[in-house]
């Protein structure tokens, strides 16, 4: 008889088949801390509905298939018409469909729609994160729209709409909508008030033409953008869409999509104005005052979509190392491998428990946590998505060689890692942003150190680390060069007051130990001794 040479053993099975959101200890105890308590139980289980789906086959399936067809361009039709339209693969639309079905666009329609939607947004991001790209986006057009009510109650309900409508085709006629985003061009980047897009004014009031190039418009699919451009009275919003009111199609042309590291399966695309039709959000001139508003939340949308994949990374590493077995055990049970389980599970769990705690303070929408978010979501911004990269490299590593194999889909997670610290404005912006915000903005940082105060006296470190910080702050005088070190140390900071006044006592303990007490190597894997790995990460193991 032959020898049997290909029997599989020693391989850890699929992760699949689970409840994303159950099985996610940091995410079910943030919902539950910060809803209110008649909401739980109707969120939970929405939830749970949407934890299954993801941890499904066929969702899983999705996110591999959108990203191994990624968008295509066609620019003209058979009759050398020019259409300029991105195909998708169906995988892209049923991702896109369960998202907005899950309200994923809706949070400001709904009570505790924010913290809803945030644990929604951390639970889908994991199956495939180059969709909720327009998904951000359309979420995040609310608030800049509502600078002018007729635009606002005209769109509103369209954008928070639970049905997704794909196709060009007038708004009116839609079930629902998203959108896209145009702001950077190639001679300016993050300095948008370098823009040369002109805004011509039409005869009918609030109208203009436009003509220029935007160098990153995301998601061109979409059936409205807001973009920036330089009208008479100087930078302004502009709200674009696709298709006109009488069928069509809205002078738009694509030049081409961007041949991009990660983030396959969404398109980003070169575009050209020429005579475009639009219509003005907010006054003249008040471009960026106008659209920061959908800045501030698609970068918390950065925050929530770091967590996310820093969470898979970890869920992924901790699943191999509980089922591969090397030198006699699991590799989960081997000291040093339990050391860098426990590190990547610290820095993931930090990362949810802040983001959640930002999406709770845009629910509250009270005068002390809007100037609390002022300041803290650069802060996290800046930290968190810095972090990402480094987490999904070390997990992929615990998976050794086949980790490094594209069908492991930590590779894909690794390409997508570095995308949310550049996208809406990279680190130097966000630390630059958090300056402005201490050197001009008082009440920023006066509920910044409220909230940080209220874990003063637990924890030793954490307080010599608060100490450490307002040294730092008590002399601004030509910062800029410091500015990361001073956000890096305010995220830091945060998070170990949220931790300790929030997690698990060992948690608390050893990012107090490591990230503020200075006993801290340079790689994942440094935790001191002694701590109590091993409940760590059992607490992130994410099927019991």
């Amino acid at each position: 008889m032959a020898a049997t040479t290909h029997a599989v053993t020693n391989q850890a099975p699929p992760l699949v088949g689970y409840d994303v959101f159950a099985a996610d200890k940091v995410l079910s105890e943030g919902v539950e801390r910060h809803l209110e308590p008649a909401l739980l139980a109707g969120v939970r289980e929405e939830l749970g509905i949407l934890g299954r789906a993801a941890g499904s086959a066929h969702a899983q399936d999705w996110g591999r298939l959108a990203n191994e067809n990624p968008p295509v361009l066609r620019t003209h039709d058979r009759y050398g018409n020019r259409v300029d339209e991105v195909d998708f693969h169906p995988a892209w639309h049923r991702l896109m469909g369960k998202g907005v079905g899950a309200g994923l666009t809706s949070a400001w329609s709904r009570p505790s729609g924010h913290l809803r939607r945030a644990a929604a947004f951390l639970v889908w991001s994991q199956v495939e994160a180059g969709h909720t790209c327009p998904l951000s986006m359309t979420h995040a057009a609310v608030p800049a729209l509502r600078a002018d009510p007729a635009l606002a109650a005209e769109w509103e309900p369209r954008l928070t709409s639970t049905v997704y409508d794909a196709g060009l085709r007038p708004a009116a006629a839609k079930a629902g909508v998203v959108f896209g985003m145009g702001m950077t061009e190639k001679q300016g980047g993050s300095d948008v008030r370098a823009n040369t897009t002109r805004a011509t004014p039409l005869a009918e009031a609030g109208t203009y033409e436009l003509t220029g190039h935007k160098w990153f418009c995301s998601a061109p699919m979409s059936d409205g953008f807001l973009v920036l451009a330089q009208a008479p009275g100087g930078l302004t919003c502009f709200l674009l869409p696709r298709v006109l009111e009488d069928g069509t199609r809205n002078a738009f042309a694509i030049q081409r999509l961007k041949d991009k590291l990660g983030n396959r399966s969404n398109a980003s695309a070169e575009v050209e104005f020429d005579g475009t039709w639009a219509r003005r959000v907010g006054d003249e001139g008040r471009g960026v005052r106008t659209i920061i508003e959908m800045v501030a939340a698609t970068r918390l949308d950065c925050v929530l979509g770091s967590a996310a994949i820093m969470r898979q990374a970890v869920a992924q590493a901790v699943h191999h190392c509980t089922y591969r077995e090397a030198f006699g055990g699991r590799l989960l049970d081997k000291p040093l491998m339990r050391n860098v389980l426990a590190d990547l599970a610290i820095e993931s769990e930090a990362a949810t428990t802040l983001a959640l705690r930002l999406a709770a303070a845009y629910d509250d929408g009270g005068e002390q946590e809007r100037a609390f978010l002022r300041l803290a979501v650069p802060a996290a911004k800046y930290w968190v998505t810095k972090r990402c990269t480094p987490v999904a490299a070390e997990a992929l590593e615990c998976l050794g060689g086949n980790g490094y194999v594209e069908e492991s889909g930590m590779p894909r997670l690794l390409r997508e890692s570095p995308l949310n610290s550049i996208w809406e404005g990279s680190g130097n912006v966000q630390a630059l942003d958090a300056l402005r915000a201490l050197q001009r903005e008082p009440m920023a940082l006066n509920a910044f150190l409220q909230e940080v105060g209220k874990a003063r006296g637990a924890d030793h470190r954490l307080d010599a680390a608060i100490k450490g910080l307002l040294t730092e702050l008590a002399d601004l005088e030509g910062a800029e060069a410091r500015a990361r070190r001073v956000v890096e140390r305010l995220a830091l900071v945060l998070q170990g007051a949220l931790l300790v006044r929030h997690a698990p006592p060992e948690v608390a303990d050893a990012f107090c130990a490591s990230r503020l007490g200075g006993d801290w190597g340079s790689a994942f894997g440094t935790l001191p001794h002694p701590l109590d790995l091993r409940a760590i990460v059992e607490r992130a193991r994410p099927v019991s």
